[in-house]
């Protein structure tokens, strides 16, 4: 693998800190997870209605297998792997790879920060992430508003692979430590390895900063990935910004994100609230997406999109929660943006409408 220069020194560094650090028997492996499945109805315009039992409406579903070991003089080592659940067929989330949503080795010290190498997520998404009241899941989950379907930047980069929006393999990034009164983030870089540009799996990298002081926190991030189906077409590349606000009776998050390849682009601004109600929470999302020039001879300018989500998550216990949620899509022109698992055949500017209720339990 090639790197930019600074991570060979930084890894060296950590390497000799950690064989200076006197080794200490204190280690754990533990397993856990999350099992969590819905009832789901699905409504596309025009088209009809199907109903569903769905895997992960609050949660993925997922089995965590974690370990670390204190090394001494404030290092330690870790390992986290996490393997994708579908739980109404029992089917693993990925065909082709088993721990499809995280596999990372680090090596941390309480001064220097940690270093971690695997697959993981990307520096834009780890903050986008924070920033939905639906987590990326669900109904109201906002990758209902970027994928690969319609003509756009993303389906320009990634052709209808576009792995990198949310993770990256081959990566070795470098987190800031814990100590440094409310400023966190890292660096990332991942290796190509020989990918083929067409299949997402060519060169990233990304660098995320945050800081977090009381009930307000500010976030930016980017990243850069080289992938172009379109041959000659320059970069893929992702932006972030966005901050928070717990007013105690209401969590406000905004958050724009905005995707570039070529002469085309992708803009997304995204509102969140969190409002406690009796012994659970209230969740509000509301999304937009803007797209600008044009993919070949394309247009996609017209093709814009927005989303609103609606639900409500009751706990019984630490471990289970009941929950109840609603989206709608409302497309422009072309654009025919859905909410997953209803009929095939959504055409352009018609909406899409979803509910689910369903029960999550972490063990």
């Amino acid at each position: 693998m090639k790197f930019p220069s600074p991570l060979p020194r930084l890894a060296a560094a950590v390497a000799l800190g950690a064989c200076a650090a006197a080794a200490a028997a204190q280690g754990s492996v533990t397993l856990s997870g999350v099992v969590d499945a819905a009832m789901r109805s699905v409504r596309n315009e025009g088209v009809g209605s199907v109903q569903s039992l769905i895997s992960g409406g609050n949660a993925t579903s997922r089995l965590v297998v974690r370990g670390s070991e204190d090394l001494g003089d404030g290092w330690s080592a870790g390992f986290h792997l996490e393997h994708g659940i579908a739980l109404d067929t029992g089917a693993a989330t990925s065909t082709s790879q088993f721990w499809d949503r995280r596999a990372t080795l680090s090596l941390a010290s309480r001064e220097l920060g940690e270093l971690r190498a695997g697959r993981d997520y990307v520096p834009t998404y780890t903050v986008w992430v924070k920033q939905d009241p639906f987590s990326h899941v669900g109904v109201a989950g906002s990758t209902n508003l970027y994928t690969a379907a319609p003509v756009g930047p993303i389906r320009s980069a990634f052709g209808s692979n576009p792995n990198t929006l949310v993770r990256s393999s081959n990566s070795v990034q470098w987190l800031l430590p814990d100590r440094l009164g409310g400023l966190e983030g890292g660096v990332m870089v991942a290796a190509a390895e020989g990918g083929a540009q067409a299949q997402g799996a060519n060169k990233l990298i990304g660098a995320r900063i945050g800081y977090v002081k009381g009930a307000a926190s500010l976030y930016a991030a980017y990243a850069r990935s080289e992938n172009n189906v379109i041959a000659a077409s320059g970069d893929f590349t992702d932006t972030l910004i966005g901050g928070a606000y717990d007013f105690g009776l209401v969590r406000v998050a905004v958050t724009q994100r905005r995707f570039r390849q070529a002469n085309a682009a992708q803009t997304l601004r995204m509102l969140g609230l969190w409002a406690p109600l009796g012994r659970g929470e209230l969740k509000f999302q509301w999304l937009d997406s803007n797209m600008t020039g044009r993919v070949g001879a394309v247009e996609v300018g017209a093709n814009d999109a927005r989303q609103f989500g609606l639900g409500y998550v009751h706990p019984l216990s630490k471990r289970v929660a009941l929950y109840a949620q609603v989206a709608r899509v409302d497309n422009d022109g072309a654009a025919a943006y859905a909410v997953p698992g209803g009929p095939a055949g959504l055409v352009g500017g018609r909406s899409s409408t979803g509910t689910e209720v369903g029960v999550r339990h972490s063990f």
